[in-house]
């Protein structure tokens, strides 16, 4: 997003409407710091400017920044993957498509959030560790499209120092990995420069209990459940 000089009147209108902090006033205009903008597009969908200054300029949505909006504005879609937001589908609804089956666990991790936002660097150094374990990113997960190496969990390098709102890194493990994989985790964690979100996607055993909670809390890993119930939004599961 920009904002056009010759138009502004320097009423500072939108500066509360920047969900990153990255409009500021100068000697005789206000301006959009370039480089901490993810193109989310709320200043503009706002509609607060009263002279129209604010504007999205053609090089906005040119490869690789345009990724900022994909990952940012939840009305832009993801290249390939036809559909908006920072995750996937999976997590979401996995009581009725089995992504997750008994015996094994899906992971989350949300990098940034409003006010602070990512580098899809940060992201790397997490998904180079993943890699070097063998644990699988889900593919149908934007992020993935970031790899420039799958295997190796490196991204390509154009999109290193773009920044984004918030991204989804979601990975499948099995159960009997949990532990190696929270102590791997947690140290690379420390050395992410942004807040990160760590969910994990369980099913209920069958007397209707969630095991993996003890297990977490042998950890040291405080436990915060929630759950989303999405009623009609699939098919039956077919047991395994």
């Amino acid at each position: 997003m920009k904002i056009d000089s010759e138009k502004c009147i320097s009423c500072l209108e939108c500066v509360d409407y920047c969900t990153m902090n990255c409009i500021s006033e100068g000697d005789e205009t206000v301006s959009i710091d370039q480089d901490e903008c993810v193109e989310c597009g709320v200043c503009l969908r706002a509609n607060v400017c009263p002279v129209d200054a604010i504007y999205m300029p053609e090089d906005s949505k040119q490869y690789p920044r345009s990724i900022r909006a994909a990952f940012s504005d939840p009305g832009v879609e993801h290249p390939g993957l036809q559909q908006g937001g920072r995750g996937t589908e999976e997590m979401k609804t996995n009581d009725v498509t089995g992504r997750y089956r008994r015996g094994e666990y899906g992971m989350a991790l949300e990098f940034g959030r409003p006010g602070t936002g990512t580098r899809i660097a940060e992201i790397e150094k997490v998904t180079k560790l993943l890699c070097s374990k063998n644990i699988h990113i889900e593919e149908a997960n934007p992020v993935y499209s970031l790899l420039a190496d799958p295997k190796a969990g490196k991204m390509k390098p154009e999109v290193l120092q773009e920044k984004v709102m918030s991204a989804i890194l979601e990975f499948k493990i099995r159960e009997d990995q949990l532990e190696e994989v929270v102590k791997t985790l947690i140290p690379v964690l420390k050395q992410v420069d942004t807040v990160v979100s760590w969910g994990l996607a369980t099913r209920f055993a069958k007397d209707g209990t969630l095991p993996v909670r003890a297990k977490l809390k042998d950890l040291g890993i405080p436990v915060r459940p929630n759950a989303k119930i999405n009623m009609g939004l699939g098919r039956p599961l077919i047991e395994e």
